[in-house]
């Protein structure tokens, strides 16, 4: 129920010296325009240093749970389930876009792409016109994005390795460059959520919009009923591994103020509540068997085995817990209610 956690890997123009020269490839330094395209000479974007990065081969590469890397990990289990993840919000998703009023020709940030599932639905309304620049610290995603936009042929995505927490130094010559940002399931991962915003602030020109979705109130919104210790206890275990790596799972209740200090107005602020039915409730003809039981349940099976791992649950916690949750898949009487996000469009004064 999260998007990458970012750190700094080495700032883009520090990459850049042992680029290869070749223009448009894997390893390319480019300098205005989208790689394999001309000059872009009508905004701020001509003065952009875009590194991207050598690709691993696998997409298994990384392992989950080291240093400061994202908690969820990166691998194909990871990727996977942020794509169901992003379908299913992508109701939603897109009316926050609505809001923040993304249209063809915009230049757009997405902070924390991922594998880019966000910034390819993004590069498809701003239009080869616009430009979408996803950054990420992870070359895996990014190499997995690069891979989905060149197969369709979106030559105006672009790619940058670095930290959304020094994002002046990650893009640099990008001062007032965006017309939007757009932040999903970031903010609460990153031990210095304000650095992010501070970096915002300088990148998004004057009247330009940030889009926001994050967290709340996170273990205690999270919930199956007939409630159930052993899984609460798990999820006790995900915010406490999000807190260790210096995040915040409620960190929409400083969001405010972050936005505020920095200049920001706020033009947006709601609460997106969902719950779901069990497959069980389908099959007895009851109203439920909810696509959105999924979210969680991908969540749970693919992470409670690495709370083992980090120390956050003991295995006798996980499969308690995991038992729990079988319980409500096969009950028709249960439902889920599901993580409070909240979303936030603030205006750039």
């Amino acid at each position: 129920m999260a998007r990458s956690y970012l750190r700094l890997v080495r700032p883009a123009i520090e990459l850049a010296a042992s680029a290869p020269a070749s223009r448009g490839s894997p390893g390319t330094l480019c300098v205005s325009g989208p790689c394999g395209r001309g000059p872009h000479t009508t905004h701020a974007f001509s003065t952009l240093l875009s590194y991207h990065p050598p690709m691993p081969t696998s997409v298994a590469s990384r392992s989950a749970g080291k240093g400061n890397e994202y908690v969820l990990g990166t691998g194909r289990d990871e990727s996977d389930r942020l794509g169901l993840q992003h379908r299913l919000w992508s109701g939603a998703t897109h009316k926050l876009w609505e809001k923040a009023g993304v249209h063809p020709g915009m230049q757009v940030l997405d902070v924390g792409c991922g594998p880019g599932f966000a910034a390819m639905d993004l590069a498809q309304i701003v239009g080869p016109r616009g430009r979408i620049v996803g950054i990420d610290e992870s070359p895996t995603f990014l190499k997995e994005l690069g891979e989905e936009a060149k197969a369709r042929r979106m030559t105006h995505v672009e790619r940058v390795l670095g930290d959304v927490q020094q994002l002046e130094v990650a893009i640099p010559g990008s001062k007032g460059a965006f017309d939007l940002a757009y932040v999903r399931w970031v903010l609460c991962f990153v031990p210095r959520p304000a650095d992010v915003i501070k970096g915002l602030a300088a990148l998004v020109k004057p009247g330009g919009r940030v889009a926001i979705q994050d967290y709340f109130n996170y273990e205690h919104s999270i919930k199956i009923a007939p409630r159930d210790a052993a899984f609460e206890r798990v999820i006790a275990g995900v915010a406490a591994s999000f807190r260790a790596r210096g995040g915040n799972p409620d960190i929409v209740g400083d969001l405010p103020g972050m936005l505020l200090a920095n200049g920001f107005e706020i033009s947006h602020f709601d609460v997106v509540q969902r719950t779901a039915r069990p497959p069980a409730a389908a099959s007895c003809g009851l109203v439920g068997g909810d696509t959105m039981w999924h979210w969680p349940d991908t969540f749970f099976r693919t992470f409670a085995p690495k709370l083992v791992d980090q120390g956050f649950i003991s295995g006798a916690e996980r499969d308690a817990g995991l038992a729990a949750w079988d319980r409500a898949c096969a009950d028709p009487a249960a439902f889920v209610l599901m993580p409070s996000v909240f979303e936030v469009v603030a205006v750039r004064k």
